[in-house]
């Protein structure tokens, strides 16, 4: 990614915001974390963004949408700022995000079937009787 202050420019957070369909709110917390450098400021301290502000907010969002922690997105801009990584490097991260995200798979199919087994003991009756909420009540055993 280039450097951040480099290509200056004249986008304002609204900008920033319109072109990444990022939320501003979301842009000034991504600011608070750490994920986004502060960007440069007029003399009259307005905010000013670039080109590289769209890079790497874009990559924060994309990195979000794949379900990647804010700690995992930070160790890859790390990676990327330090511009020393190797493939290698990456992949590893990536391998371990993805065993995370099979691990929530098995687990999200289990809670489907389970949801599924007791919604279709529900009797659609005008009784109180439910198996839902009975099963919601229940304190499963670890």
């Amino acid at each position: 990614m280039q450097d951040d202050h480099a290509a200056e420019s004249n986008l304002k957070r609204s900008d920033l915001a319109r072109l990444t369909g990022c939320n501003l709110e979301t842009i000034r917390y991504y600011e608070s974390v750490g994920l986004m450098p502060d960007p440069p400021r007029t003399s009259s301290g307005h905010r000013r963004y670039g080109s590289a502000h769209v890079e790497r907010l874009n990559f924060v969002m994309r990195a979000r949408d794949l379900g990647f922690s804010m700690e995992e997105i930070r160790g890859l801009l790390s990676l990327v700022d330090r511009g020393s990584h190797t493939c290698a490097e990456v992949e590893r991260m990536g391998r371990h995000h993805l065993e995370v995200v099979r691990f929530k798979i098995r687990d999200l199919e289990t809670i489907e079937d389970l949801l599924a087994r007791t919604i279709a003991r529900c009797t659609r009756d005008d009784t109180h009787d439910c198996p839902l909420l009975d099963a919601l009540s229940e304190r499963q055993k670890t």
